[in-house]
């Protein structure tokens, strides 16, 4: 039996490098403040990077001396949150790289009929960044479809993977399933051929790397223009702690990009578990668990009905490694690139389509599995494609799960106003006619929207009731767009209770010390 890696989605641990924070500023004077307190040589608190984008500093604090710099730091006008720098690290284990070039997903997702219909097979207008390990951009299955990058881990130009016995290629392996050429004797080929991939490294040839790093990756996309960012790595932590990291899929939201996000590999249930970037909950955003070659759902893959979105092929993918090589590995780390080669074929089709009318056309089109996610559905490229290309009307979003009393508004893709719409279950939530739902009782409902011509379009299942893990889905349109409250009362963000009940003898009016 042929053993394949479960590289899933790379783990924050649930360590922070020893003494370093983020600290998140709000003004200008609160930043020179913070840069005359570190920059002193007998501070206890030394100034180690600067992310102006993100308004964010990150600093190193001696030790014996943690409770109270962060106190006072906490202390200071204008210094709106601190959360530990965590670790992040990739799983290893051992890899076999035989069966090469065997490519059942491929098959799987239609991908070749997907192409014919759409007459192409992506373009170079559309840039996906991969924000991983770095990618081998001298790969010859990848090399045409490569543009500059950059390396976060060692602060250059040069984003090349470099392997090592917690990484055997891993970003390498995620940028084939996205985009590899399918022109090479013996090679393979991504979903989307045709495509412009960024290589971002901010994990090292030890598969680790840091909070820090993978939020200055994002804003480097954002900044030289990604249309999709595929991100095979995340952090189960609570929501307070991912303040940092769920304002910079903010950032990319507010620019359209799209982000596509492994669900993890813990097998557990998303809607119970809290997971970032994963439960980011943004419109733009795309969760994505793993499918097998039978379109059950591998017992390490994460789930769930309010946060993870669509299912993807992630066991025993092949795909391109570091020095013209080829090898089989699994997790939602694979799944998820080939869903960011999907959104980038879909893209080239129809440039002004949002995340979040992609994110409705896979749900609608995909193909019923047993797979507990929004859809409860396995992405089929070649039915997205096809309702790219007839312009098939689609309710937006087609599936979520929201609390009783909140709204969401609805919106009609590809069709005629006036609209009217109704609701399969009016006890379980209303609609009016300006498609805003709202959520009366626990259970479920379907939408059906009718337009000017006649032509109808319906949800999947809206689901009414709480969910525990990370904010709903999409995130309510109120709510500044699912962003934390870092530090709400009762909740330490600083990830070290111990050090948090110090800091409140020092500064009980701390809103985590209520």
């Amino acid at each position: 039996m042929k053993r394949a890696l479960l590289v899933g989605a790379v783990l924050f641990g649930s360590q922070a490098f020893a003494g370093e924070y983020l600290v998140k500023y709000t003004n200008t004077r609160a930043f020179n403040m913070l840069n005359t307190m570190t920059t002193s040589k007998v501070s206890t608190v030394q100034m180690m990077d600067h992310n102006d984008t993100a308004s964010l500093v990150l600093v190193d604090i001696a030790k014996n001396h943690e409770a109270q710099a962060l106190a006072s730091l906490l202390g200071q006008p204008g210094v709106e949150y601190i959360v530990p720098n965590f670790k992040i690290r990739a799983f290893a284990a051992p890899v076999d790289a035989a069966a090469l070039k065997e490519q059942w997903s491929i098959a799987k997702v239609q991908a070749e009929k997907a192409w014919q219909r759409a007459g192409n097979k992506g373009s170079k207008n559309v840039i996906v960044a991969v924000i991983d390990t770095g990618v081998d951009y001298t790969h010859p299955a990848l090399a045409p479809n490569m543009i500059a990058g950059y390396d976060f881990r060692d602060n250059d130009s040069d984003p090349m993977d470099i392997t090592g016995f917690q990484n055997p290629g891993h970003g390498t392996h995620c940028a084939g399933a996205v985009g590899a050429t399918g022109l090479i004797d013996g090679g393979i080929v991504g979903l989307s051929p045709e495509v412009s991939m960024m290589p971002l490294r901010f994990l090292g040839a030890d598969g680790s790397g840091d909070l820090n790093n993978a939020i200055k990756s994002i804003d480097y996309a954002i900044e030289k223009g990604a249309h999709v960012i595929s991100a095979s790595w995340g952090a189960a932590v609570p929501r307070a702690q991912a303040a940092p990291l769920l304002e910079a899929v903010k950032r990319a939201d507010d620019k359209g990009i799209i982000f596509v996000a492994a669900a993890a590999n813990d097998g557990k249930n998303n809607d119970k578990t809290e997971m970032f970037p994963a439960n980011n909950g943004y419109p733009n955003s795309i969760t994505v668990a793993a499918s097998g070659p039978s379109d059950a759902k591998p017992s390490w893959s994460n789930y769930g009905t309010a946060t993870v979105h669509v299912a993807a092929p992630g066991e025993n993918i092949m795909s391109t490694l570091p020095k013209n090589k080829y090898g089989n590995l699994s997790g939602t780390s694979m799944a998820t690139p080939l869903v960011s080669g999907l959104v980038a074929l879909m893209k080239a089709q129809d440039p002004s389509l949002t995340g979040a009318q992609i994110r409705a056309i896979m749900q609608t089109t995909g193909t019923k599995v047993s797979i507990e996610t929004a859809c409860n559905c396995r992405v089929d490229a070649y039915e997205a494609v096809e309702a790219v290309m007839s312009k098939k009307m689609v309710v937006v979003p087609s599936a979520a799960t929201i609390k009783t009393s909140e709204t969401l508004p609805l919106s009609v893709l590809n069709g005629k106003a006036p609209f009217k719409f109704a609701s399969s279950n009016a006890s379980v939530a209303t609609v009016s006619d300006n498609g805003t739902m709202t959520a009366v009782a626990n259970g479920s409902t379907v939408i059906t929207v009718t337009d000017a011509d006649g032509k109808t379009a319906s949800t999947l299942n809206m689901h009414v009731g709480a969910s525990s893990g990370g904010g709903n889905n999409p995130a309510p349109p109120d709510d500044g767009g699912g962003l934390p409250s870092p530090g709400e009362p009762g909740e330490c963000p600083l990830g070290d209770p111990a050090i948090c009940q110090i800091i409140c003898q020092i500064k009980p009016d701390l809103p985590f010390c209520q």
